[in-house]
């Protein structure tokens, strides 16, 4: 992989300067969200310009099923949304004090956003854990992908600390890059609450939520492997050699998602003109997904190469897995078919993408552990250590640092 063309660098701030717009947009809305609900008539800025994109009916008809489920969750609520604020503005923080290799304030804004995000998780917990998923805002579906994306959050937060603690910044990276765009569904829903309802003239908040939700957890995982990707510039990785997604493998990961595709594409136009609505909202991003992440995966150096294949695989075995989890979800929580085939398709994209960021930590791990082995091996006893590509300070370190120049 050469040097980064001026379209491609154009293309990173681009992407950059939107995710902050979007992120400095929402903070006031997060923050004022819960008001109303623990205080009837405190100012909503979310209420107010949802009324005025789409109309007063589709506010009332949003607060009307909010009012239950959030009613006995309102202080953890309250708590997670107005932390919830806090993230959007930490979030452009961190990013541009990495960027700008300002790694004093990116040490302290990233341990206020670590302790933020586990915080505001707990409130959303929770709320949670106080309300059945048939009663939760939305419906079970609804609340069985919060859930998933709470999990994924705190996972993601963990892994990220963990890893820079162990001073492997490439990891930390990717795991707290993955940890934001999880969190980015709450903006993006919001932006979906105002564009789905002129493409769906009539339909209600919940059944916009469940068209939202057919994508959401792929656009923002497959947001996060761009910008891993953008951020990364090392064409190899010191000791990588082969590759953990061969033809057989990518041939078998082909077919169980062709299968699992057939299945929901089944699924979907069994359930009449919703059915059919919810299966365009889900194949048309993951199309786009495979095929730019399949173009990649073609082309290319090594390591950027290997990354790409990965998540490839990753992404075709999402679909399987949703139709694995649909019966699951049937007979463990008791749901009907359609409720389940949401809420297994909802949770299919991002689960897959935790595994293929999982897969390629573990990939990466190996390489420095083979690169030890060959260091002690090969070097005289009385030659100096290598800089070793895992400590935060060795070569590994500074080819991120230095792709995270531009």
């Amino acid at each position: 992989m050469g040097r980064p063309t001026t379209t491609g660098r154009g293309w990173g701030r681009a992407a950059a300067v939107a995710v902050t717009v979007v992120c400095l947009a929402y903070a006031p809305i997060a923050v004022t969200e819960i008001w109303p609900y623990a205080r009837p008539g405190a100012p909503a800025l979310g209420e107010w310009l949802l009324g005025r994109s789409v109309s007063p009916e589709f506010v009332a008809e949003a607060v009307r099923d909010r009012m239950g489920p959030y009613g006995r969750s309102l202080v953890p609520l309250v708590t997670h949304s107005v932390l919830g604020g806090l993230l959007m503005l930490l979030g452009p923080v961190q990013l541009l004090s990495a960027v700008r290799r300002r790694v004093r304030l990116h040490r302290v804004a990233g341990t206020v956003f670590a302790a933020t995000v586990y915080a505001s998780m707990a409130g959303a917990a929770v709320y949670l854990v106080r309300t059945p998923p048939a009663q939760a805002f939305s419906g079970a579906a609804f609340w069985i992908v919060l859930a998933t994306i709470l999990a994924g959050t705190v996972g993601s937060v963990t892994f990220g600390v963990l890893a820079a603690v162990r001073g492997l910044p490439d990891l930390h990276q990717r795991w707290m890059l993955l940890c934001y765009g999880f969190l980015m569904t709450a903006p993006l829903l919001r932006l979906e609450w105002g564009l789905l309802p002129r493409l769906y003239p009539g339909l209600g908040l919940a059944e916009i939520n469940r068209v939202a939700i057919m994508h959401l957890g792929a656009l923002v995982s497959f947001g996060a492997l761009l910008a891993s990707r953008a951020l990364d510039r090392r064409t190899a990785v010191p000791g990588l050699t082969g590759t953990w997604s061969p033809l057989p493998v990518r041939i078998a990961a082909h077919l169980a998602g062709a299968a699992g595709l057939v299945w929901i594409t089944g699924a979907f136009l069994d359930e009449g003109t919703a059915g059919r609505r919810l299966l365009l909202a889900y194949l048309v991003p993951y199309a786009v997904t495979y095929a730019v992440i399949a173009v990649r995966a073609a082309r290319g150096a090594a390591w950027p190469r290997e990354e790409w294949s990965l998540h490839l695989a990753a992404l075709c075995l999402a679909p399987a897995f949703s139709a694995v989890t649909v019966p699951v979800l049937e007979r463990t929580l008791g749901l009907d078919r359609i409720t389940a085939l949401v809420a297994g398709v909802g949770i299919g994209c991002g689960m897959l993408a935790y595994a293929a960021v999982t897969v390629v930590s573990l990939r990466i791990l190996y390489a420095r552990e083979v690169r030890k082995r060959q260091g002690r091996f090969t070097r005289p006893p009385d030659h100096p250590a290598m800089a070793d590509d895992g400590d935060g300070d060795g070569a590994g370190a500074g080819a991120v640092r230095e792709g995270a120049r531009g």
